[in-house]
């Protein structure tokens, strides 16, 4: 299902990616080796992604889906840098690489598209950046290991001014905040839930001062990168990305391959096969034929949670989050027919933060009007739309 709004009032930023020629980069000072500590870690809990990509082979490619998610961090240069040096020394791997990060989005607003980008991408491995509360931040990344077999690598974050010696919460805010999400709330997040962490905060520290660098040095802000910094921020990410064999493999457990003739088989023209988890993939092999699948004696299509909903205004070439009005989640509490969608905005008042709209399926047709100011569920119950989303 896709969902498309159409505007009339327009407010569009593009944050346009710093270039850095190859030859400018090799005069940057490559970062120290990491403490002891923070290496022992690197590849800890990503090794089934780091698995399928160092093992592929020449006749045998494994597809793997990486995506990078976020904020405006997530969106710079060096996200495509990373995803380079991947491609570069995994030539044999099929990859599929996306970046859906969301400039201004923190965790209390990015939780919203995540429930059309995260799930139904449903990639092996998700790096991850973002600022905000720290309830949705948990919440997202809760979410991401109840509901995919997804590994994730978190991103502590960089250093954007000195740290005092002494932290005073009621003086220094955000160095107390800073400390605390670094040091304390990020890495217990990542224990927690099993999750890799590129730790990203202290090398960032030593690399200033072992070149004698302002923090702001790396930036071109009071926090986005320069092409320094994003020189920087690759290379400490891609120095996690390793396949070590001495590593757990906790991710290869999570998925089951069952091989008819082998695992399961043919009884009176059926395979039955119970199973707890979110996702199963069929695999056809041979040529012709059909098959009926029933889940719990159902057609799928008869289980609602079993669709998804693309991201709202997904149109290429637009950075729709930016727009005014933008739908930022959609949910549905009846069965969804494959078609796309589009909520037109009729009325708005002078400042923007009150509008009407009507929506419409292709197949369904219309299917009810409301306002941002208050739940909107559509006639059939495709569409529901909370508050202020």
């Amino acid at each position: 299902m896709k969902f498309n709004l159409i505007l009339f009032t327009l407010g569009l930023i593009i944050m346009m990616p710093n270039s850095v020629r190859a030859e400018e980069r090799a005069k940057y000072p490559a970062p120290p080796p990491p403490p002891a500590q923070i290496a022992a870690k690197f590849g800890a809990h990503i090794q089934r992604t780091m698995k399928l990509l160092a093992t592929s082979t020449p006749t045998h490619h494994n597809h793997v889906r990486i995506l990078f998610y976020g904020q405006s961090i997530t969106m710079q240069e060096w996200s495509g840098m990373v995803a380079d040096d991947l491609r570069r020394r995994f030539p044999y791997a099929d990859m599929e690489i996306k970046n859906l990060a969301i400039g201004g989005f923190a965790s209390q607003l990015l939780i919203r598209p995540a429930e059309h980008d995260l799930y139904p991408f449903y990639p092996h491995l998700v790096i991850f950046h973002v600022y905000g509360s720290d309830i949705e931040l948990e919440q997202i990344i809760r979410s991401i290991r109840s509901r995919t077999t997804s590994e994730l690598l978190i991103q502590t974050y960089h250093l954007t001014q000195w740290p005092p010696a002494v932290i005073d919460q009621n003086k220094d805010k955000g160095a107390w905040w800073d400390d605390r999400m670094n040091h304390h709330f990020l890495p217990q997040v990542a224990e927690k839930y099993g999750c890799g962490l590129a730790d990203i905060y202290p090398c960032w520290l030593t690399y200033l001062k072992d070149n004698g660098l302002e923090p702001k040095a790396l930036l071109k802000d009071g926090v986005h990168l320069n092409d320094y910094g994003n020189y920087n921020m690759a290379a400490l990410i891609n120095r996690n990305l390793v396949y070590r064999s001495d590593l757990p493999n906790e991710g290869e457990n999570m998925v089951h391959t069952s091989r008819i003739g082998t695992d399961t088989a043919w009884r009176d023209g059926r395979i039955k096969m119970e199973f707890e988890g979110n996702r199963v993939d069929i695999i056809a092999g041979g040529t012709g034929g059909t098959a009926k699948v029933l889940i719990d004696g159902k057609h799928p299509s008869a289980i609602p949670e079993l669709y998804s909903i693309s991201r709202p205004n997904d149109i290429p070439g637009k950075d729709w989050h930016w727009e005014m009005g933008s739908i930022t989640r959609i949910d549905h509490n009846s069965s969804l027919l494959e078609e796309d969608w589009t909520a037109t905005i009729t009325d708005i008042d002078s400042d923007g933060s009150h509008l009407w709209f009507e929506v419409k399926g292709s197949k369904t047709g219309p299917d009810g009007s409301g306002t941002n100011k208050e739940k909107f569920v559509s006639n059939s119950g495709q569409v529901v739309i909370q508050q202020d989303y």
